[in-house]
């Protein structure tokens, strides 16, 4: 392989020929090397799951178009995780001439000061090497973001110590945008930029070129605009305005995962769960269901702010804390492995309440009591998922007939195991749950906890603080109301 060209003489005699460097644009650019992704079947965006049928095709269709596109979403939606991923569509490395802030393109420099370095120095002028990872340019818009950062000022302090005028092309500090020339800038929470400052980013969206403190300096700039938004945002922060939607290609929605399986996948990756400790650390595949439908139950319950969203960000930091609570236990318990259990993920619900906003109704019950009642949906939604025709009839009688059980929060497994075995047909379905006999104790009693549990959300048998898993004592008869005939028994009349 050849040496990197080191000067505008080494660089024209290279494969780097002007015709590519000087007339391919970021966004052709980007749509070429896409294309051949697309074309050699490679995977597009690594580590975004559940968008493949429906966000990445519009993305793509976007890119092809060589659009300036947005991102409309939720939060903890992939967004800006998208958004680096466009750098993966650039060319390895491109060269520039060294020293630049823009990056200026040796065929076709912007700068006055690269314009007078070619002439200058001709063939001889130094090219250095800009790598796709510098390319892209992030800023979170806040509403002190001004001009000056976005786009440039006037330096006094340069004029003066060059002994120019301060309408001279020389003197401008450059903003964020064009220090992005020749590669990707991405605004993330557009609306929170001010409305002076949206209608700064026209000229570039529109006539690709950019203007600095009312003096005329017009440069061409090539980049590729990507922006991100929570469409709440337009009235509850700001909003976007309408010339600059105008100008903006596509719109793209972006969504929660539309499965548990995706959910999981997502928290899977993002989660930290492989533990560093002595014990071994597990967690069952139903109980990282549970937590998985917990953020599903709280985007379906009217009692949580619905435009505010459910991060995926709860199960992610859920499942930490489960298994954090899991080898705590294992610790305090001299257990020999730290095997997750429901009981941990009630333990997890400090990580669970700042994840959403309640509504008025929600407010009145308190983050806590919803999160409770959240796992207790989730529970019972898995729970049907294995044992939506199983007989736990043998389980619910022993209880009916006075049986109790108490799970302490630092049991040890084995002292669990010998009492859960006390409870008739109770380890006679674990085997549902890819359970079996010669598995470990902590392994067969967070499978047991789980079907008392469930048994428990579909309100089969009862559990109090106090007493731990129970069966209320039901009447068998009920006491005849005095307004009915003695003939026989009528329907009670509802009064309101």
């Amino acid at each position: 392989m050849s040496p990197q060209p080191k000067n505008l003489g080494e660089l024209r005699r290279s494969q780097w020929l002007e015709e590519r460097v000087a007339k391919r644009t970021v966004r052709q650019e980007l749509r070429e090397n896409l294309l051949q992704k697309i074309e050699k079947d490679e995977e597009l965006f690594p580590g975004v799951h559940g968008y493949s049928d429906t966000v990445i095709p519009q993305i793509v269709n976007a890119v092809l178009s060589r659009h300036h596109f947005i991102l409309l979403g939720l939060r903890g939606q992939a967004k800006t995780r998208i958004l680096r991923g466009l750098a993966g569509f650039l060319d390895p490395q491109i060269p520039f001439i060294a020293g630049c802030e823009i990056n200026d393109n040796p065929y076709r420099p912007l700068c006055r000061a690269c314009r007078e370095r070619v002439a200058a120095e001709g063939d001889s002028t130094p090219i250095a090497w800009l790598p796709r990872e510098q390319r892209y340019v992030e800023k979170l818009a806040t509403p002190d973001v001004t001009i000056a950062d976005m786009i440039g000022d006037v330096d006094p302090i340069k004029a003066a110590r060059g002994g120019r005028n301060l309408s001279d092309e020389m003197t401008i500090h450059y903003g964020l945008l064009p220090r992005a020339n020749r590669g990707i800038f991405a605004i993330n929470e557009l609306p929170d930029l001010a409305g002076k400052i949206q209608v700064g980013l026209f000229n570039i969206m529109q006539e690709g070129d950019i203007q600095i403190k009312g003096y005329p300096v017009r440069m061409a700039l090539d980049v590729l605009l990507v922006f991100t938004a929570n469409p709440e945002d337009y009235t509850a922060r700001g909003k976007i305005i309408t010339p600059l939607k105008d100008r903006i290609g596509s719109e793209i929605r972006t969504h929660y995962p539309a499965t548990i399986a995706e959910g999981m996948s997502i928290t899977a990756q993002e989660s930290w769960t492989e533990r560093d400790g002595k014990r071994r650390v597990e967690t069952p595949t139903y109980i990282r269901e549970i937590v998985e439908e917990v953020a599903f139950q709280a985007r379906e319950d009217k009692r949580v702010d619905r435009r505010s969203g459910v991060s995926q960000r709860l199960p992610i930091s859920a499942l930490e804390n489960v298994l954090s609570n899991a080898e705590q236990r294992a610790l305090r318990s001299r257990d020999s492995a730290a095997v997750a259990r429901v009981g941990d993920i009630y333990a997890a619900i400090p990580a669970m309440t700042g994840k959403f906003e309640l509504e008025y109704e929600g407010e009145i019950r308190g983050a806590d009591n919803i999160a409770r009642e959240l796992i207790r949906a989730a529970v019972g939604k898995t729970f049907t998922k294995y044992f939506a025709n199983v007989n736990f009839q043998p389980v619910v009688q022993w209880f009916e007939m006075g049986g109790e059980l108490k799970v302490k929060a630092n049991a040890s497994s084995g002292e669990l195991l010998g009492q859960l075995k006390k409870i008739q047909g109770l380890f006679e379905h674990l085997e549902a749950l890819g359970v079996r006999s010669k598995d470990d104790a902590a392994v067969q009693t967070s499978a047991a906890e789980f079907i008392l549990e469930g048994l428990w959300a579909h309100k089969r048998i009862s559990r109090s603080e106090e007493r731990g898993y129970f069966a209320e004592m039901r009447k068998t008869t009920e006491p005849r109301d005095p307004r009915e005939p003695t003939g026989g028994r009528m329907p009670r009349r509802q009064f309101n």
